[in-house]
């Protein structure tokens, strides 16, 4: 019981950086740094759910990769473009704190990522827990 409420605390903290970062891909001024940003916190914490969920214990770590593999170790199945995701993972501090200047970010690509990895948690979440 405790994953679950876990899992469903770490999909609302996903839900808050997809809004976040819907707000922030529609200004076209915005640099793409903020707005990766909020994209790879947005698919970190809704992989996290449905890892939580699925009682899979996980660290504390920003590396989407990981995540995926974790997900797939297990053969609980990978979400959406995770072939890419981890494209993202410059995003997370590197990016943020100037260490490395990640190539420019297609918007429209990252948005549909944004948008199927949640509703892939969401659907995660709303299965039974199998363990």
């Amino acid at each position: 019981m405790a994953e679950q409420n876990v899992a469903e605390l770490l999909l609302a903290a996903a839900k808050r950086d997809q809004q976040a970062f819907r707000a922030l891909v529609a200004m076209p001024e915005m640099n793409d740094v903020v707005i990766g940003f909020h994209a790879h916190q947005c698919i970190e914490k809704a992989l996290k759910a449905a890892l939580a969920h699925a009682g899979i214990a996980f660290r504390r770590t920003h590396d989407i990769a990981e995540l995926l593999d974790l997900l797939n170790d297990a053969k609980r199945g990978v979400p959406p473009f995770s072939d890419r995701l981890d494209e993202l993972n410059p995003y997370a501090i590197e990016a943020r704190y100037g260490l490395v200047e990640p190539s420019a970010l297609d918007r429209a690509v990252v948005s549909r990522m944004v948008e199927a990895v949640v509703t892939w948690a969401e659907t995660q979440l709303a299965r039974p827990i199998q363990r």
